[in-house]
């Protein structure tokens, strides 16, 4: 089934967004803006990107590359940040997109650290570095929902992760597993602005 995807990406990471939408073969109607909405008012182009790309959205495909860490200096992470956060609403004219954040193959050491035992229950754990320095907030906040215990299963999270990798070698999979994160009892315990 056809899910109405919409891609956040910064510049920088454009060619994965591009071989998203013209290499890979995949069951999806692409709602992502890619012609430049023509106005310097920040406010302004975020209510166009609500209004005409997002509101009607299910899955927002995040590209977690280089530039896109909440804790990065030069770098103006806004529209990231407010298209995610357009996503997570759940409100009039507009429903809950799941969230898929595909990691770009120059983050795979920055995010992925292998696996240690852990000294709470004494399992392996996989390392996974989804913090300010990997991603913005409102995507870590919403893969890490507070909770009690040492590590998360995938019930415990919203947000789907996967390497880039993996995803280009079955794209459906991660795409219908971030849709049906929407109606799954986790998508209760989401926040737009963490």
């Amino acid at each position: 089934m056809s899910h109405k995807c919409f891609i956040s990406f910064k510049t920088e990471d454009k060619k994965y967004k591009k071989y998203i939408q013209e290499d890979l073969k995949i069951d999806m109607i692409d709602k992502s803006l890619n012609t430049p909405i023509n106005s310097t008012d920040e406010d302004y182009i975020m209510r166009k990107i609500r209004e005409d790309y997002l509101s009607d959205s299910t899955v927002t495909i995040h590209l977690i590359g280089e530039y896109s860490a909440e804790n990065l200096l030069y770098e103006n992470q806004a529209y990231i940040k407010r298209e995610l956060q357009a996503s997570l609403y759940n409100g009039e004219n507009n429903t809950k997109n799941g969230i898929l954040g595909i990691v770009l193959p120059n983050m795979y050491d920055k995010i992925f650290k292998g696996s240690e035992v852990c000294s709470v229950c004494g399992k392996s754990h996989n390392i996974v570095c989804i913090n300010d320095s990997t991603v913005v907030k409102e995507f870590s906040y919403n893969y890490y929902i507070p909770k009690d215990g040492c590590s998360w299963s995938e019930e415990d999270r919203f947000c789907v992760l996967v390497k880039w990798n993996d995803f280009v070698k079955n794209p459906e999979l991660y795409i219908n597993k971030a849709f049906d994160k929407r109606s799954s009892l986790i998508s209760a315990k989401t926040k737009v602005r963490p």
